[in-house]
């Protein structure tokens, strides 16, 4: 198959069948099945939306789609992959690059004999938050102290030795979904009220640090394929709990200490053939234990793409296609797709209810230039995300910080922090 950026004989490519489950959720994920469809694989959807409802550029994308009547029917699902199997043969890989699916995927893959991919056991160390941290600790990267959580009084033990506030989260949880921050003994007491049963949550210190991303794409050898990171000023956990506006960005270029830290986690993980985002803390004051202001402290791993827009977002940065890049891993595990100029690229997301002094045609009259996308969040995602979001790249940092002010900013408050 010959594409102008990338010229390759068919016979190189011994993959075949690839199932893709939930392909229409992100909706921008359609792309990943397009590229993987262009590189001559037979690209086979499962998911329980309509048929009729996928977006003609899915459809297209697709070789065959089977609907099943709830995706968290595992015996469903799992007749859905015998039938494919019985029509194509063997099922070469399959994949969802989403967090939610991370674990369903692992046991599809292992009920059928699927090798490119993690397995049921290889799922507690990259989804059990407590497991992680070993294996930054074995990449030489600093973690924060933490206990599991068990009684009231081994927690408020916990946070005398280490100092309010504390965060506690489910030990296997998507994002910042039920997470506390915990300022004193009173809160701690609430939080035994309020914590789900049955679920195992852990406890750490708190971090005073901004979040910096490692992004990448690693072969089978577990070597990058592409490398850039993002940075979240605010915190999740924050703009969750209080429904607050959101922001981030990907950087125009990646600073070496989270090049180094991200690719000693790769092999700390032993990641390969996939695309990760990697969270660190970059510290913003010296902490004991820890390091001093500036240094990375790892917070998790997520063995798949950032959520949401941001592989759009990491192309428009780097004037590049990470979906091709990615199918091309899948399909031949190298890519000559070009990287170009770089630039940032900054993602705000507004909330409905505020009382924004710019509206959404003022924006785009001051910034169209630089506006990539301004769109409504999905509902599911808008807990983290915002309601509607606005996408622009610039050259530089103060560019995008005056961006930010404009974009953010609500009559009864002059700027962002």
């Amino acid at each position: 198959m010959k594409h102008a950026e990338f010229i390759i004989n068919e016979g190189e490519n011994v993959m075949k069948n690839f199932i893709f489950i939930s392909p229409n959720f992100p909706a921008n994920y359609w792309q990943f099945c397009r590229e993987l469809k262009k590189n001559g694989l037979n690209v086979l959807g499962i998911c329980d939306a309509p048929y009729d409802e996928l977006s003609a550029d899915l459809k297209d994308s697709l070789n065959e789609y089977y609907k099943v009547s709830n995706l968290e029917n595992d015996d469903e699902v799992y007749r859905a992959v015998a039938f494919l199997i019985y029509k194509h043969g063997r099922i070469d890989w399959l994949e969802s690059n989403n967090e939610y699916w991370l674990e369903r995927d692992a046991k599809l893959r292992t009920d059928f004999n699927i090798t490119t991919g993690f397995q049921v056991a290889d799922i507690p160390n990259v989804k059990f938050k407590s497991r992680m941290k070993d294996f930054y600790r074995k990449a030489g990267i600093p973690v924060a102290r933490y206990h599991m959580v068990d009684t009231l009084e081994n927690c408020l033990a916990f946070a005398k030795e280490v100092g309010y506030p504390v965060v506690a989260k489910p030990d296997n949880g998507v994002g910042a979904s039920h997470t506390f921050k915990l300022e004193n003994d009173a809160q701690m007491s609430e939080f035994f009220e309020l914590k789900w049963p049955n679920t195992a949550y852990i406890m750490e210190e708190f971090v005073q640090g901004e979040v910096n991303s490692y992004d990448a794409i690693i072969d089978s050898k577990g070597e990058p394929m592409f490398e850039t990171g993002n940075v979240t000023p605010e915190s999740i956990m924050d703009i969750v709990n209080k429904s607050d506006n959101a922001l981030f960005y990907i950087l125009k270029n990646l600073p070496d200490d989270t090049r180094a830290a991200g690719r000693a986690t790769v092999k700390s993980f032993g990641v390969k053939s996939r695309f990760v985002h990697f969270e660190f803390f970059r510290l913003q004051q010296d902490q004991d234990g820890l390091g001093k202001k500036g240094d990375l402290v790892a917070l998790e791993v997520n063995m798949r793409p950032s959520g949401g827009v941001t592989p759009d977002m990491i192309d428009f940065a780097h004037s590049t296609d990470v979906y091709k890049i990615w199918a091309d891993m899948v399909a031949f595990d190298r890519s000559t797709m070009p990287v170009g100029g770089h630039a940032y690229c900054a993602f705000a997301g507004r909330r409905d209810g505020k009382d924004f002094v710019l509206s959404k045609d003022d924006i785009l009259q001051k910034y169209g230039s630089h506006v990539k996308m301004a769109e409504r969040i999905p509902d599911a995602l808008s807990g983290a995300m915002g309601n509607q979001m606005f996408v622009a790249i610039f050259d530089s940092q103060k560019e995008m910080r005056d961006f930010y002010d404009d974009i953010l900013k609500c009559r009864e408050a002059s700027s962002i922090e």
